[in-house]
């Protein structure tokens, strides 16, 4: 299932799209006043099993013609986001010389894991603020988003996938300015506007196969990353892990597993996003965001 939040207007709604039919069905007529994307996820079993089923005899509109807000607009805490997680990316970016606290090209020997404040999310199609004046190498970070489903403590790697509600869809836009002078990653992570989720919250179940997934982004139509979910360094299961092993995940947290190769820095010189560039950022299955810098 694929679950949106979007507005017709000033209010926001809670939705299921038909991909297919390109349209949105609005599932106020069946979920409690006030309801939420993060509140049908923490209630998933009391309100899920039946929902595609209840959802069908309710008003549609078509995609186009509705705004498509980010899934979870507010998430309930930051975003655990995770560095290095791609072989080829840990290269481009230790020989870049924004890792900190020296260059390297070592692979981790454990997660590397950072957070983006929770108001740096925003739309899958809204534009990112340059924030001229606080940062002038704007980059961008395709990637996916795991979205806890059923809360715990201490989960072990062979029960993580109990806990996956489903997947979105993360650019882990950065100020790689901020992130190199501060030597620590929150900063330049985290300024307003710079984490576009979205278009769609989808449910596990319709992801067989979350390894075979292919994360990938453009910029002006530019191909710049492009990799497989099997390629990641530490796996799903080994990030629910680790960050439990000590925090309890909550319903609706969002993890973002790490980008691939292909990033801005990568390239010598380096390619940093400017005003009117457009950033695509696509998950096999999980659909495609749209950005423009402004």
């Amino acid at each position: 299932m694929k679950l949106v939040t979007f507005s017709t207007g000033s209010a926001q709604r809670v939705g299921v799209v038909d991909a297919e039919r390109g349209v949105v069905r609005d599932l106020a007529g069946v979920l409690p006043e006030g309801f939420g994307v993060l509140d049908l996820i923490e209630r998933w079993a009391e309100f899920g099993p039946q929902l595609e089923q209840r959802a069908a005899g309710q008003p549609e509109h078509p995609l186009e013609e509705v705004r498509l807000l980010a899934p979870i607009p507010a998430p309930r805490r930051d975003v655990f986001c995770v560095g290095k997680n791609y072989r080829e990316h840990v290269v481009e970016f230790g020989r870049s010389g924004y890792d900190s606290p020296d260059r390297s090209e070592a692979l981790p020997e454990a997660p590397v894991v950072f957070s983006k404040a929770t108001t740096s999310v925003t739309g899958p199609f809204d534009d990112i603020e340059p924030h001229r004046g606080v940062t002038e190498e704007l980059d961008y970070e395709a990637e996916l988003g795991v979205i806890i489903g059923r809360g715990g403590r201490g989960i072990p790697r062979e029960q993580a996938f109990d806990h996956v509600w489903g997947y979105t869809i993360i650019d882990d836009v950065t100020a790689r300015d901020l992130q190199r002078t501060h030597k620590q990653w929150l900063l330049g992570k985290s300024l307003d506007t710079h984490c576009p989720m979205g278009p769609y919250a989808v449910s596990a179940d319709e992801i067989p196969d979350v390894t075979a997934l292919v994360v990938e982004s453009r910029v002006n139509g530019e191909p710049r990353q492009s990799a497989p979910l099997k390629d990641l360094i530490f796996d799903i299961p080994e990030l629910i892990a680790t960050i439990s092993a000590g925090i309890t995940l909550l319903p609706g947290d969002v993890i973002a597993t790490g980008t691939p190769a292909g990033v801005g820095i990568g390239f010598d010189p380096p390619r940093f996003l400017a005003s009117g560039d457009v950033v695509e950022v696509s998950v096999s299955g999980l659909g495609t965001q749209r950005n423009r810098i402004a």
